[in-house]
């Protein structure tokens, strides 16, 4: 994923919309364009949504708000009883190892940058692990034991080309680990139908 993909804050939003006040300002664009592309800003949800509308305007790039932290190369996670949970835009590494013991892990990678081929090792002993992917993404979890433990994943098994594919290996004890993708909220329900 590219940081193209990546999501826009309101800051970025109000940037965008500021340069093309200026653009009508100079003369660049018409106050019929002005609207039109104020649309699309407003509506966008990434960067790459604000390219178009000013796309034609000089120096119009509009950079990131806020700097995602640099991407490690591996990162632990350890629960014994607790619980870790991570959303929004944060450095997925290139291998994750994620320990539980009787807590949970929940990890959201729709609104971040995952690295095409993610590492991730699982211990879940009599915890859970559930790994919530962006659309398009997969998982190959042939690499991972069970005992009295459940594995369950909702998304294809091979990459499709369109998200980042996970291999995923270690153990599910007693415990679980869930792959799946962002549950639909009633908006998209309606509109989906």
């Amino acid at each position: 994923m590219d940081g193209g993909n990546l999501r826009i804050s309101d800051a970025d939003r109000e940037a965008a919309a500021q340069r093309l006040h200026t653009a009508m300002a100079e003369g660049r664009i018409t106050l019929d364009e002005l609207e039109e592309r104020l649309t699309v800003v407003y509506a966008a949800r990434t960067f790459a949504d604000l390219e178009p509308p000013l796309a034609d305007l000089p120096g119009a790039a509009v950079a990131p708000s806020v700097a995602v932290p640099a991407r490690k190369e591996s990162v632990h996670l350890n629960t014994e009883m607790g619980s870790i949970k991570r959303t929004g835009a944060w450095a997925v590494p290139r291998q994750l190892r994620l320990t539980t013991s009787m807590g949970s892990i929940h990890l959201d990678l729709t609104e971040t940058q995952v690295p095409a081929d993610l590492q991730v090792d699982v211990s879940t002993g009599m915890g859970s692990v559930t790994l919530v992917l962006p659309p398009g993404g997969s998982a190959d979890v042939d690499g991972v034991k069970t005992s009295w433990g459940s594995v369950s994943t909702k998304v294809p098994h091979t990459p499709t080309g369109r998200g980042p594919h996970l291999v995923v290996t270690g153990s599910a004890g007693m415990g679980s680990l869930t792959i799946r993708y962002a549950r639909k909220g009633l908006k998209e329900w309606f509109t989906s139908a």
